[in-house]
């Protein structure tokens, strides 16, 4: 069995067992954003913190008015938050020369989003694709550390970086539609996170 096969089984029965996840399914873009970009080396308490101290401000025109100073307060509790205030002023930014409209991306090819938001400052590939699958629906696959060790355990290929698995993955990206490919990368985070509680979890049902 190949790799595209044994993996699209494994994902197969991961949504199954774990069901929708529906992540950032609100519809609220400018938040979303920038919980992608607070999370980085964040706990989810802390930005949930964040965002609670944010709330006022998560419109284009409000997070326009803050200055570095009061926004570097406001993002505090996420951690390094003088680099995301940058990064956040970065993406605002970036979407102003969108007119802040995510149908004004309807044109633009995948790779050449993904360029286009990598040249953003702060923004990685890992948050890159996120913001490509979640924002603005693009099929792509989050190469991230749970993915990476699930593939890893699993004896389906021990890749070397997240650069490695995203190329691997490409093949299983050409039928399924973007609802399957977004609760692919929930499913892999929620086993992950079992799996860290239980390390001496039976994963085999994953491969039969």
């Amino acid at each position: 069995m190949t790799f595209e096969e044994s993996a699209r089984r494994v994902l197969d029965h991961l949504v199954a067992h774990y069901g929708p996840q529906h992540w950032w399914e609100d519809g609220e873009t400018v938040k979303d954003w920038v919980t992608m970009i607070l999370i980085q080396q964040a706990t989810a308490q802390n930005v949930e913190r964040a965002l609670a101290n944010l709330a006022p401000y998560l419109t284009f025109e409000r997070l326009n008015q803050l200055t570095s100073d009061e926004l570097n307060e406001l993002v505090r509790p996420a951690g390094f938050y003088k680099q995301k205030t940058r990064s956040i002023q970065a993406m605002l930014a970036w979407w102003r020369t969108y007119h802040n409209d995510v149908s004004a991306f309807q044109s633009i090819s995948t790779p050449d989003l993904r360029r286009s938001l990598l040249s953003v400052r702060g923004i990685g590939p890992e948050t890159a694709d996120v913001m490509l699958l979640y924002i603005f629906e693009r099929r792509v696959f989050i190469a991230d550390q749970y993915a990476l060790r699930l593939f890893k355990r699993l004896g389906l290929g021990d890749f070397a970086n997240y650069a490695a698995l995203s190329v691997a993955t490409e093949p299983l990206l050409v039928e399924p539609d973007w609802v399957t490919v977004r609760e692919w990368h929930a499913v892999i985070d929620e086993h992950g996170k079992q799996y860290r509680k239980r390390p001496d979890m039976d994963e085999t049902w994953l491969l039969n």
